[in-house]
């Protein structure tokens, strides 16, 4: 095997990680019709259970935190259930499993909402010139309905409970998913939160909502069980900020006085599942190095040689592969005897059934010689 830090041990928390190799959260739509975890699910991320940390798929808090069909949920005894196998599975092959719990805000659609309801956001600003995934096909986004401040508390509560649901479910900790255009991020950046309460202004109010999460997710499960993923470079749904740089600033040094688990950052060059150019303000995650004391994970087309410099570097501690996790179940190992890498098949990425999900065959199924 190759010597390199990106396969030596990782200690986060009370964890002892076996690599730094992190699968992150990617949504794959293979729960049921009622949002529960299916038997496949434990199946894939068992598969996958070599890497050194492993985030679920966004998992919705509540019925109204839904964007598309057959995602996961965390709000509900039989989601609970459906959980308890996945997350088995995973600790039965030895991986530490944390859920991330998400709510998209006006990433939705009344045709997913309960009872036909519009979705909420930080303000009433809609997504534009964009589609959205739902049962009747791609249909053009809704505007919002603004949540009124008493219900940004009862929002909050959601999340609490869903902490709660996933170490009942067996999850080791939970990653607050606060990242790529959805309500974390409505709140945050100021081309969508145009509120004129204690959540919106100057950048400390459009900061309050994501404390306010972090601080019930901390006291329902512990800090050293909490996680968090930021875009701050993220275009993804149309969230921007007039000045990036001041606002993830201030998020950042916010969050590393809580003691979190770790801090998970979304490069500049990944916008949901695609890659882009990085936007002309776009902010390199080395920068959020020297404000950030603890556990840093970097997420986005990182390659081999790509992740064992960042590591070498010093710009982070765990490294997050999104795609190549997907066509290649047992990745730590190819990564590790530099075997090929299997393309994915992007047709089935958000399809149901176990093509592209759980029939990636791995090198061992192959018969591949490894590289010496």
């Amino acid at each position: 095997m190759k010597s390199s830090s990106l396969f030596s041990p990782y200690a986060l928390g009370s964890f002892v990680l076996r690599n730094r190799i992190v699968l992150p959260p990617m949504t794959r739509n293979r729960a049921d019709d009622r949002f529960v975890p299916t038997p496949r699910m434990a199946v894939y991320y068992k598969q996958r259970a070599e890497a050194g940390l492993m985030v679920s798929e966004g998992a919705a808090i509540s019925p109204s935190g839904v964007a598309y069909p057959r995602v996961p949920g965390l709000w509900t005894d039989e989601q609970v259930e459906g959980w308890k196998p996945v997350t088995e599975a995973v600790h039965a092959s030895g991986g530490v499993f944390f859920a991330q719990l998400w709510h998209v805000g006006r990433v939705s659609h009344s045709l997913t909402q309960p009872g036909g309801a519009q979705p909420v956001s930080a303000s009433a600003v809609p997504v534009v010139d964009e589609l959205i995934m739902t049962r009747d096909g791609r249909i053009p986004f809704e505007t919002p309905r603004e949540l009124t401040t008493d219900e940004v508390r009862r929002v909050v509560d959601d999340y609490a409970v869903a902490a709660r649901n996933a170490i009942a479910a067996g999850f080791d900790g939970i990653e607050l998913h606060g990242a790529n255009g959805y309500l974390v991020d409505q709140f945050l950046n100021d081309n969508v939160n145009r509120r004129t309460d204690r959540y919106g202004g100057g950048v400390s109010e459009r900061l309050r909502f994501l404390i306010e999460v972090i601080e019930a997710l901390c006291a329902e499960v512990g800090a050293e069980r909490v996680g968090v993923r930021l875009s701050p470079s993220g275009t993804w749904m149309q969230c921007a900020d007039s000045d990036k740089l001041k606002l993830y600033g201030e998020v950042v040094r916010s969050l590393d006085k809580v003691g979190l688990s770790y801090l998970h950052l979304v490069e500049p060059t990944i916008a949901g599942s695609m890659t882009v150019e990085a936007a002309p303000d776009s902010i390199p995650s080395s920068h959020f190095r020297s404000i950030y004391s603890g556990t840093l994970i970097v997420s986005g087309d990182h390659t081999l040689e790509s992740a064992t410099q960042a590591l070498a570097d010093g710009r982070t501690d765990l490294v997050g592969f999104g795609r190549p996790f997907i066509s290649n179940p047992d990745l730590p190992l190819r990564l590790a005897t530099g075997a090929p890498l299997a393309e994915s098949d992007r047709a089935t990425y958000y399809t149901d059934g176990d093509e592209g999900y759980i029939d990636y065959p791995t090198l061992e199924e192959l018969d591949v010689p490894k590289a010496q």
